[in-house]
Parts: C-alpha cells; structure tokens; sequence
C-alpha cells in the first residue's frame, strides 16, 4: 500500500470512529481502562526515557558552551526552549508510539484474526465505536500529560547533572526566558495531535491482519512503524504552521 493510500486509511478510519462513537456513544469505562493502562506503562518509560536525554542534552550544551562562549548559561535557556517546545513532545510520542501502537495492533489484530470483530459486528455492535474511538479519547488525553511528565524529568535530570557533575547553578542553566505561550502551546499541540494519530494507525493495521499469528506479528511491526512516521510528520507540520504564524 502506497503511503498517499495508507494516509487516507488513516484519515477514513479516525473519521469514521469519531463519527461512531458519536452516534453509539462513548464507552467511559473503557477510555479509563485504556487511560490507566497507557499512563501506568508509558509514565516510567517516558520518565526515564526524557530524564536519560536531558543528561545528553545538558552535556552537549556544556561542551558547545566551553567551546564557543566559556558561559553555558548564555546558552541554557535556549536548549530549555528546545527540550520544552520540541523534544519533550516529540520523544514522548515516539515512545509512547512504540509502547501503545504494539499493543493496540497485537490486540486488535488477534481479535481479527479469531473472527471476534465479525462477532461484534454481528451482535449489532460497532467495532470502532467500542474499540477504537476509547483509544483516541484516552491516548489523546494521556500524551499531553505524558508530555508534561517527560518535560519534568528531563528538566530535573539536566539541572542536576549540570549542578552537580559540572559545578554550573542548574536553575540559571535553565532559565526560563525564552519560553512563552506560542513555546508552550506548539508543544501541548504536538502532543494532542499525535496523541489521536498514534492509535488510528496501530488500529488499522490491527483491524486489516487476516489469517494466524504471523499476521498479527506483521501487524505488530507495521502499526508501530507507522505510528512513529506518522508523529515524526504530524511533529513537522505542526512546528510549519507555528512557524508560518510566528508563534
């Protein structure tokens, strides 16, 4: 399937399960099963995940620093609004991405392949509206908050590295200066639109595998892969339209 295809797949499909969750309403307890799930596996994943980056960040600030300026704090608050507006976000979703999407794709796609998606549409019910649209609702509440969780940490992790391994004042290292609204609010978007991409792509390919476990493996590897393109893409429209607005 051509990329133009499955990008219209994509859109088809989250379309669609809006559409029905709408019409046969939401199932609130399953968007808090999906929320709690996602937050209890993703939350110590994404944690570590930003706390290890920020220690990589701060240490390339440090080195560049000494080599061109000999002040880090001169460039501190300019990498605090890279990790805030742009890293925070954009790594939270790849591992997110990577958690949710194999998940999602190994559930959804073992369903299908044991005939349970037929066996709802046949009692009447809508699939999407029971299994996908929870999905959305719940992944697209939680990235943000993941994306708050992993923007503390790796804060944490740089102040104190830079504090206590370099002997720098964390807090004037990162300084918050640069940051304003347009900084915070590109990043919340970033996180809510990948939020609601991330489980339409794993659903699809979880909802097309046929035939036994190779299939559902196959749906696995694929539903992740294009999960993570497609936040890296929807990363790189979001940062194009703020930028066309000055935000």
């Amino acid at each position: 399937m051509s990329a133009i295809h499955t990008v219209g797949a994509q859109a088809l499909l989250f379309t669609r399960s809006v559409r029905s969750g709408w019409r046969e309403g939401i199932a609130w307890r399953e968007v808090l099963r999906h929320l709690a799930e996602l937050g209890s596996q993703s939350a110590i994943l994404i944690g570590a995940g930003l706390a290890f980056f920020g220690t990589v960040i701060v240490t390339i600030a440090y080195a560049q620093a000494r080599k061109y300026t000999g002040n880090i704090t001169v460039v501190g608050p300019a990498y605090f609004e890279l990790i805030l507006r742009e890293f925070a976000p954009m790594l939270t979703a790849l591992l997110a991405a990577s958690r949710q999407a194999a998940s999602t794709s190994a559930e959804l796609g073992a369903m299908s392949v044991n005939e349970q998606v037929e066996a709802l549409e046949l009692s009447a019910a809508d699939p999407l509206a029971e299994l996908v649209a929870p999905r959305i609702i719940a992944s697209t509440i939680a990235l943000p908050l993941l994306t708050i969780v992993g923007t503390f940490c790796s804060t944490l992790a740089a102040v104190l590295t830079i504090t206590y391994v370099f002997g720098v004042d964390g807090a004037a290292f990162m300084d918050p200066a640069m940051v304003d609204r347009g900084d915070v609010l590109c990043a919340l978007t970033k996180a809510i639109v990948c939020g609601a991409f991330i489980p339409v792509a794993a659903s699809l390919r979880g909802l097309r595998a046929r035939g036994g476990a190779s299939a559902v493996g196959e749906a696995v590897t694929i539903g992740v892969v294009e999960a993570c393109m497609g936040c890296l893409l929807l990363d790189f429209l979001v940062a194009a339209v703020f930028l066309v607005l000055g935000a």
